[in-house]
C-alpha cells in the first residue's frame, strides 16, 4: 500500500493563496503519474491537475492560469500552488498517484493510491 499524505489546508480569504504539499513515500512513486483532485459533499470528486512521469502538466479548465502543480523529486513531494482562490475553491483536496506514466500531461481515469485528503476552504 502506498501512503500519501496531504497538508496545506486552511481557511483563506478570497483573492489568497495556499501551497498543498502531498508527501510521497520513496522516489520511486516520483516517477509515476500524479494528481490532485478535490470534492465537496454531495458532488463527484473533480479532476483539479495531473503531472506524468516526464513532467507534462494539465489542468480543469477552472483553474488554469491560477493553480499549478508541481514535484520536488528530493524531497519526495507534489505541490499544488492555488493563487487568485475564490469561494468555489472550497472543497477536500486530495493528491493521487497511478504507476502508469501518463501521456501529454493526463494520467489515467482511475488512480490507484490516494491520501485522505486536505481541506480548503476559501471566504468570499
Amino acid at each position: 500500500q502506498v501512503q500519501l499524505v496531504e497538508s496545506g489546508g486552511d481557511s483563506v480569504q478570497a483573492g489568497g493563496s495556499l501551497r498543498l504539499s502531498c508527501a510521497v513515500p520513496g522516489s520511486t512513486y516520483m516517477r509515476w503519474c500524479m494528481r490532485w483532485s478535490r470534492q465537496v459533499p454531495g458532488k463527484e470528486r473533480e479532476i483539479v491537475a495531473d503531472i506524468d512521469s516526464h513532467g507534462a502538466t494539465s489542468y480543469a479548465d477552472s483553474v488554469k492560469g491560477r493553480f499549478t502543480i508541481s514535484k520536488d523529486n528530493a524531497k519526495n513531494t507534489l505541490y499544488l500552488q492555488m493563487n487568485d482562490l475564490a469561494p468555489e475553491d472550497t472543497a477536500m483536496y486530495y493528491c493521487a498517484a497511478d504507476h502508469s506514466i501518463g501521456v501529454g500531461g493526463y494520467c489515467a481515469d482511475e488512480m490507484e493510491y490516494w491520501g485522505k485528503g486536505t481541506l480548503v476552504i476559501v471566504s468570499s
